[in-house]
């Protein structure tokens, strides 16, 4: 079972080995601003684990990383322009719906930068947010700003950590790959957690 779990990181760290991967790095990234069930952040970290053993370079690796989430987000806001009227039209049909749409236009407006940036390190929830901003038509100068400062930090942090866990195991891939994928389950789970909390504690 350890020697197949060893080949099939050996076999993983073989493949990001080539210079593609910066190109598969970038496309992924786009793509998983627009399609969630991308998982980006694996990719970013496992390009980040063949910088740290020397294989890519990491500022190559985390500026393919942040140009496409940055390029993704933008097409994920526009598809939400373009939409617009008709969830406007079918919030607005009920009182209901109209005081929800008014209350998330007014959630952004009170917090909206700082929601984009943690939104980005949230499965599902980046890709949620950038379509609300451009259905509630968010300034476009504004928006792009924020994100340039949610995807040049996610970016960071899913390279770096998979950097430090291939410098620290450059002769172990199961390793370094392990103590990456490891860090990142873990920030997820805190974040979640926090998530959690907060919303238990606005109900009551």
């Amino acid at each position: 079972m350890i020697s197949l779990i060893n080949e099939f990181f050996n076999g993983l760290k073989d493949f990001s080995d080539s210079y593609w991967f910066y190109v598969i790095i970038f496309v992924i990234a786009v793509l998983d601003s627009v399609i969630p069930i991308v998982p980006s952040e694996t990719l970013v970290i496992i390009g980040g684990v063949s910088a740290g053993s020397g294989s890519l370079s990491l500022g190559i690796v985390l500026l393919c990383a942040a140009t496409g989430a940055f390029i993704g987000d933008h097409v994920s806001y526009e598809i939400g322009k373009k939409a617009s009227a008709f969830v406007t039209r079918r919030y607005e049909r009920t009182e209901k719906g109209a005081k929800r749409l008014n209350a998330v236009i007014h959630h952004i407006n009170e917090r909206g930068g700082l929601l984009l940036v943690t939104a980005r390190f949230i499965p599902g929830g980046r890709t949620i947010l950038t379509l609300t901003c451009g259905i509630t038509h968010q300034r476009q100068r504004w928006f792009s700003g924020w994100v340039a400062i949610a995807t040049i930090i996610w970016a960071t942090y899913a390279s770096l950590l998979g950097f430090i866990g291939g410098k620290t195991f450059a002769d172990n891939h199961t390793l370094a790959f392990t103590f990456a994928f490891g860090c990142a389950i873990g920030v997820t789970g805190v974040i979640e957690l926090a998530r959690f909390i907060l919303k238990k504690r606005k109900s009551q």
